[in-house]
C-alpha cells in the first residue's frame, strides 16, 4: 500500500482552479518532493491531503484513509508543518510541545515523554524552560518540526522546512528527515532549495497546478537531457571534433576551450573507447568527468515548458 494515492484531486476557489486533476502515488517510508514555484498549489495540495479543505472533485487516500470520508483519522495520522508555524512566545518551549501534545490526545505522561525525546533530538533540550518568544528563526522552525511529531504520525507534511535558517540550523533539520526517513516514515516535502531536495528525496513531482512530471531526480535527469561526458584535453578541443564525432555510439558532440562535451547512451561502457579514440588521434586527456545536469535545470525545464506564452515568472 502507499502512503498517498490522489485520482483526479482537484481544487478550485470560485473560477481560479488551484490544482488541476492530481493523480500519483507516494511509497510508504519515503521522501516525497513537491516542487513548484510560488502560486502552483503545493500549499492547497497539502492542506487537501492533511484534510484541511475538502477537494473539489476527485479522490486520495492518505495513511490508508480516504479522504472526504475518514478524515479525522487522517489528522490523526499525517503532522503538518506550515510555512508560518504558529507558536505561544510567552509559553516555554517544553510548555508549548506538552500544550499540543494534549491536543493530540496523548495523556500526560507520554506528553512528557514525547516533548522530552523530540526537544533533545532537535538540540532544544537545554532551552526548554526559555520563552519561544527568545528563539531565533531556526530554534523555532526546530520546534515546530517537534510539535509536528509528538503524536509520531506515519506521514510527515514539512512545508520549506529550512526557509530562511543559517547553515548549521538547516543542515540539522536535514540531517533529521534522513532520521525520519530510516526509522520508516514518509515526508512530504515542499522546498525551493533544489540541492536540499535533490540530496533529500527519493521521489520528485513538479507541480504547476497541475503535475508536470514525477520521478526520481536521475531518472528525470536521464528522460530530460540524456546520459553524456565531459573530458578535457591539453589544448583546444576543437581539434578533436571530428574523432569523436566519427564513433557511432555518440549521439552529439561540442566542443568550447579545452573540453568536449558528448551525448552518449551508456557512458560506463563507451568512455573507455572514446579515450582509446582520442588518444589514438594525439589527444593528451586531462581527465574525463560525467556530464550532469543539475535538479535545477530538470526543473526550470519543465515549469518553464509549461508556462503560457507571453507570462513569466522571476
Amino acid at each position: 500500500m502507499h502512503a498517498i494515492e490522489t485520482w483526479d484531486l482537484t481544487r478550485a476557489f470560485g473560477d481560479r482552479v488551484a490544482v488541476e486533476r492530481l493523480t500519483f502515488t507516494a511509497p510508504r517510508g519515503a521522501v516525497f518532493g513537491f516542487l513548484g514555484p510560488n502560486g502552483a498549489g503545493k500549499t492547497t495540495t497539502v492542506r487537501m491531503l492533511a484534510a484541511l479543505i475538502a477537494p473539489t472533485s476527485g479522490n486520495a487516500v492518505v495513511a490508508g484513509y480516504r479522504l472526504g470520508e475518514e478524515d479525522q483519522a487522517i489528522r490523526r495520522n499525517v503532522g503538518l508543518l506550515t510555512e508560518s508555524p504558529g507558536l505561544y512566545e510567552r509559553l516555554s518551549a517544553r510548555q508549548n510541545l506538552i500544550f499540543f501534545a494534549r491536543l493530540y490526545d496523548l495523556d500526560a505522561a507520554r506528553a512528557e515523554v514525547q516533548t522530552e525525546r523530540y526537544l533533545r533530538m532537535l538540540g532544544l533540550w537545554d532551552r526548554r524552560d526559555d520563552p519561544v518568544g527568545s528563539f531565533s528563526k531556526g530554534m523555532r522552525q526546530k520546534l515546530a518540526i517537534a510539535r509536528a511529531l509528538l503524536h509520531e504520525p506515519a506521514i510527515i507534511f514539512l512545508d520549506e522546512p529550512t526557509a530562511g535558517l543559517d547553515p548549521e540550523a538547516a543542515r540539522t533539520v536535514r540531517e533529521f528527515i534522513k532520521e525520519l526517513r530510516a526509522e520508516g516514515r514518509t515526508i512530504f516535502l515542499t522546498t525551493h532549495n533544489l540541492p536540499e531536495a535533490d540530496e533529500l528525496c527519493d521521489t520528485i513531482a513538479v507541480f504547476r497546478t497541475r503535475l508536470l512530471r514525477i520521478g526520481a531526480p536521475d531518472t528525470l535527469r536521464a528522460e530530460l537531457f540524456g546520459s553524456g561526458t565531459r573530458i578535457r584535453v591539453a589544448g583546444d578541443a576543437t581539434m578533436f571534433l571530428d574523432v569523436v564525432r566519427a564513433l557511432p555510439f555518440v549521439r552529439a558532440a561540442a566542443a568550447s576551450g579545452d573540453a568536449l562535451t558528448l551525448s552518449l547512451d551508456n557512458p560506463d561502457e563507451q568512455n573507455p573507447i572514446l579515450v582509446q579514440a582520442l588518444i589514438g588521434a594525439g589527444a593528451a586527456i586531462r581527465y574525463v568527468e560525467p556530464r550532469e545536469h543539475s535538479l535545477e535545470d530538470v526543473y526550470l525545464h519543465l515549469v518553464r515548458e509549461a508556462e503560457p506564452i507571453g507570462q513569466s515568472h522571476a
